[in-house]
């Protein structure tokens, strides 16, 4: 896990000092820089796999001049090698780096196509005068870039290094705005830079003659009457996991566990006993707050698995002092992380470099309440649209006059097409998309017209359910949770892996039909992992969250409540505040 970024197209002499300190936190084990002809490229190296000189970045293939820079991991690295070692292939190092470098001088960019990890890359090839960008599957590591200037590429792993370094300006996407407020992320492949994208999960970019190509090597699909599968779901889903999560141990450091009270990261743990780890060290928080404190069950789950266990107590008074520091890490604004981002340092404190988390449980497996009342949501906006101008009518006065905000949202669905997507933003909605749009154009200081909502994105066919599982893994996980988990936690050079975001694994589970694989309480896990204890199976799902409501509510969340100031509803919410009070802070760190 590292940092990279890279100019291609032009030198100029300040780019990859600036592009190093801005990436520092990303990797505190090395630094490296290359230059070749119009050509820089940058790393900053967090030590994982093969930890000697030999690992350091960027990598160069001496007689093609072909030079990689690559974030993340290749989980497969081994076997691809072993492949490559058959054909005759020579490597100097023991890192999936190499593999990497070698792997794209016999294949070029369809090697992605076998890669298993997380990962994003950059590959420049001097030979053809081809640079190659690459993202992993579902988007686990970030990747950054800008065309905005004749002739260059620029790219990083963070949006702000390309600011900081002068390759972007200080132009606001007023849609990416609205888009966050209404739903508490930046939805890719926007950023809030208006000259910043972001590049898609599972896609690559070819930059040759100075333009820019991007093409989808991989989506989200969801094959349909799999009976085998049905009838076998059990078994397949026991496999898939103990196969992702032994790939996820490949380290040359000690792994860890971010261990909550929930059903994911307990199944984690189960799993990883079941492989023979042990005296894992597990990470916990524990907060003052009854109803949201899963440190009680936690330490339970640890001391029945073993696990050498460790938990951090928080209250408003430790949440503050944490603050500023978490403020200045920001890429793009978010309403979470904050969790992450302690959690994180607690892990790294204590010697860790390497954490897995069982982000992506709830998407696959169908934790949410969404997977239920979305439908229901489209059912019933599909049936107000049988009189589409009635329907719309009352959506404006629902949205403008209504109480309570959930039923201000249901009013901004009604006058949207009735799709399920739009359904999905309005179940997981902030603000209303008239309140977003209004609160964008000020923000952005445009006219709301001029505001330019972003598109849905297309979802595969087949049941609602699954579709709602795209739209979690697409939207909400990528867009927020793996953002989120990404920068809080390489802000303290710590590696997080996700072992149920895994490419492998999902395509093993999704062909089970979605009416065996989203029963009700992820109970297709709990049969596939049925070590996981009684006084977790049974709870009800509370999420891995802060008291922020009570916390506000003290002296400590004055300034966070200012942001009412910029709000027309008298009885904001606190998460709208919260919201508001990130984008503002984005803002000031911009300027």
């Amino acid at each position: 896990m590292c940092g990279i970024a890279g100019l291609i197209g032009s030198e100029r002499p300040d780019f990859a000092d600036k592009a190093l300190a801005a990436l520092a936190h990303r990797g505190p084990d090395g630094r490296g820089v290359w230059r070749g002809a119009n050509a820089t490229l940058v790393h900053t190296r967090l030590a994982i796999i093969d930890l000697s000189d030999a690992g350091r970045q960027p990598m160069v293939d001496e007689p093609s001049g072909v030079c990689i820079t690559f974030n993340g991991e290749i989980y497969n690295f081994k076997e691809l090698r072993r492949d490559l070692d058959r054909d005759g292939v020579l490597f100097h190092t023991h890192t999936d780096t190499e593999v990497l470098l070698r792997l794209y001088l016999n294949k070029g960019e369809r090697m992605v196509d076998s890669l298993r990890g997380m990962f994003a890359f950059a590959i420049h090839d001097p030979r053809n005068q081809i640079t190659l960008l690459a993202r992993d599957p579902f988007g686990i590591k970030p990747l950054y870039y800008t065309t905005a200037r004749s002739g260059e590429l620029a790219f990083a792993s963070e949006a702000k290094v390309l600011h900081q370094t002068g390759l972007s300006d200080s132009r606001l996407n007023a849609g990416a705005i609205m888009r966050f407020l209404e739903t508490g992320s930046v939805a890719e492949p926007d950023t809030l830079l208006a000259d910043v994208r972001c590049l898609p999960a599972g896609h690559v970019l070819v930059w040759k003659n100075s333009a820019a190509q991007t093409r989808a090597y991989w989506s989200i699909t969801f094959p349909s009457g799999d009976e085998d599968s049905r009838h076998n779901a059990k078994e397949i889903t026991r496999a898939a996991l103990l196969d992702s999560v032994e790939h996820h141990f490949i380290s040359d450091v000690p792994v860890g566990l971010f261990l909550s009270g929930g059903v994911d990261s307990t199944a984690l743990l189960a799993l990883s006993t079941a492989l023979g780890k042990r005296d894992l060290e597990t990470f916990s928080i524990g907060v003052d707050d009854e109803g949201l404190d899963e440190s009680g069950p936690a330490a339970r789950t640890a001391q029945h698995f073993k696990s050498r266990h460790h938990e951090l107590r928080l209250d408003a008074r430790g949440m503050a002092e944490r603050f500023p520091s978490f403020l200045k890490q920001m890429d793009q604004p978010s309403i979470d992380g904050f969790n992450t981002y302690c959690v994180a340092g607690f892990a790294r404190d204590a010697g860790m470099k390497v954490v897995l988390s069982g982000l992506g449980g709830d998407e696959v497996f169908g934790g949410y309440p969404s997977f239920d009342r979305v439908p229901k949501l489209l059912s019933a906006a599909r049936a107000a649209h049988h009189a589409p101008a009635l329907a719309r009518a009352a959506g404006r006065v629902m949205e403008r006059w209504m109480p309570r905000l959930p039923l201000r949202r249901v009013g901004g669905l009604l006058q949207r097409e009735p799709t399920l997507p739009n359904a999905y933003r309005t179940f997981r909605g902030i603000f209303t998309s008239r309140q977003a749009r209004s609160l964008a154009a000020h923000f952005a200081g445009c006219a709301e017209r001029d505001v330019c909502e972003p598109e849905n994105p297309t979802l595969p066919t087949g049941d609602a359910r699954d579709q709602v599982s795209a739209c979690e893994l697409s939207l909400y996980m990528r867009n927020q949770l793996l953002k989120d988990s990404d920068v809080m936690s390489m802000a303290h050079g710590l590696e997080l892996r996700v072992p149920l975001v895994d490419r492998v694994l999902f395509e093993a589970v999704s062909r089970i039909p979605a009416d065996t694989r989203l029963r009700a309480a992820k109970q297709c896990l709990l049969d596939a992992v049925p070590e996981i204890p009684a006084w977790i199976s049974t709870q009800p799902k509370r999420g891995f969250l802060f008291p922020y409501a009570k916390w506000l509510a003290g002296d400590w969340g004055a300034k966070i409540n200012e942001a009412r100031k910029h709000l027309r509803d008298p009885h904001p919410t606190w998460y709208q505040c919260w919201s508001v009070f990130m984008l503002e802070r984005w803002l000031e760190a911009r300027r």
